[in-house]
């Protein structure tokens, strides 16, 4: 006898805090890893500041750091086929970036 799974058994129910919805505006992320995990961090970059504050860090397992990668590359084609091609600045930030770690950003 088949047995017949309940549409609703895989579902996750996610919740999202008033605070955490708001969201944090970030123009600059700065991407590290070790052998265990990849960290993501969120900062906030102001015109003539010269110093910026991690807004938000994101440490992600390898496996849903690539997760992530697919993800987004999935979205940003969607995006951009209903808004047309994004375009990239390639001399932003405009800034050397030195905070003792490997280079990597995004």
């Amino acid at each position: 006898m088949a047995e017949i799974q309940d549409p609703n058994q895989n579902q996750l129910n996610i919740e999202l805090s008033e605070e955490i919805a708001e969201g944090v505006y970030s123009n600059l992320a700065i991407i590290t890893h070790s052998n265990a995990e990849f960290v993501v961090d969120f900062i906030r970059v102001m015109p003539g500041v010269p110093k910026a504050k991690v807004k938000s860090r994101i440490i992600l397992t390898p496996q849903h750091a690539k997760r992530l990668l697919r993800a987004m590359s999935d979205n940003i084609k969607k995006y951009e086929q209903a808004h047309g091609t994004i375009e990239e600045d390639e001399s932003y930030p405009g800034m050397p970036l030195n905070f003792g770690t490997p280079t990597a950003q995004a």
